[in-house]
């Protein structure tokens, strides 16, 4: 029988790294997270991806990933330029926001002076920085109740199919639409 139990053993956490280790490791995990809870509380707005294949699952959350370090970089070179402010004072509503707007409206795409550290997004965040207290963790992080809150509801839905008319009017604009003013 090849090996024992005791051979086998894999020595727990805090036996295999020091606590400075678990500490930096811990900060770690929790940098992945925030950036996938700015993900999909952000970016996705509560939609799901919407591939129906491996291949495109792992395009569409390489995309995110590659558009959220973006904004990062975007937001750390707007930083650099101001010694005082540091990457906790960035909303990232605030960068998302910004970029939205570049693309959308592609104003600022190309610009004939030489390129700056700092382009449109960056402006944005430092004009909105958040304030320069850090906000406390007011709930400790806990398991998910298993008794649901919408169970006295169970049962009390229409059992019957109901029908809605849905009136839609498409206007195809042939000249496009009128560039937006900049007052």
């Amino acid at each position: 029988m090849p090996g024992t139990l005791a051979a086998d053993h894999q020595p727990a956490g805090h036996e295999r790294y020091s606590a400075t280790e678990l500490i930096e490791l811990y900060h770690h995990r929790w940098q992945v997270e925030t950036t996938y809870f700015s993900i999909k509380a952000t970016m996705l707005d509560g939609r799901v991806l919407r591939s129906r294949s491996i291949p495109g699952l792992d395009q569409e959350v390489y995309a995110l990933l590659t558009v959220y370090q973006t904004l990062i970089r975007a937001a750390d070179d707007a930083v650099t330029t101001e010694p005082a402010l540091t990457m906790e004072r960035i909303s990232f509503t605030v960068l998302l926001q910004a970029a939205a707007d570049q693309v959308t409206t592609a104003t600022g795409i190309r610009n004939p002076e030489p390129v700056v550290l700092v382009g449109a997004i960056g402006r944005a965040v430092l004009d909105d920085p958040l304030p320069a207290t850090h906000r406390q963790r007011v709930k400790a992080r806990s398991r998910k109740n298993p008794t649901s809150k919408y169970g006295p509801n169970a049962g009390k839905h229409p059992q019957q199919a109901q029908t809605y008319t849905f009136n839609i009017t498409i206007q195809v604009m042939e000249d496009g639409l009128a560039p937006r003013r900049h007052d």
